[in-house]
């Protein structure tokens, strides 16, 4: 099947409109999706300007944003004073693993202001502690969830190696 280009960028900025609905900024994720589905070797920060129809300003912005979190990485061209921008493989098992602790964090400050709103018998402090409660599982469920898509993707990547498919554990 050829690549449907209008379609592909259509699928881009509704995923990144997803994102940015969930909080995400904006533009960090519109290039992360215009990364994501780039042919092999990534994409200069012009090529991402140009697919995206932005400034190199507002690629600047998206590609520090998404570097500090992990997510891509910058490769040189050989013979080239111009770097790709790649996203790693792995990029959302990365963002998660990284971002474990956020969860414990979020679920200490919320506890404070559960803390400080002093009556438990409040609505606020009711949606406060479900709050509480709520980061508190997700952070303990963590680690046994990336052991379990570790185990899923090594499966995986182990079919994809001897040619051989076999129907998911």
């Amino acid at each position: 099947m050829a690549r449907d280009e209008q379609a592909l960028r259509a699928a881009v900025e509704q995923s990144a409109a997803v994102l940015t609905a969930a909080g995400f900024p904006k533009m960090p994720a519109r290039v992360l999706m215009a990364l994501l589905v780039a042919d092999e070797g990534g994409l200069t920060a012009s090529e991402l300007a140009e697919s995206l129809g932005v400034s190199a300003a507002a690629i600047s912005g998206g590609v520090r944003y998404l570097r500090s979190l992990g997510i891509i990485h910058r490769m040189p061209q050989p013979g080239s004073r111009r770097e790709k921008w790649e996203i790693f493989d792995d990029a959302w098992y990365v963002a998660l693993a990284g971002k474990n602790s956020v969860y414990g964090t979020f679920a200490a400050t919320a506890a404070q202001a559960l803390d400080a709103i002093g009556d438990a018998d409040s609505a606020g402090a009711r949606r406060t502690g479900e709050m509480v409660e709520f980061f508190r599982f997700i952070e303990r469920k963590m680690p046994d969830l990336l052991q379990e898509w570790e185990a899923l993707r090594d499966a995986r990547l182990g079919e994809a190696s001897d040619g051989v498919s076999r129907p998911p554990a």
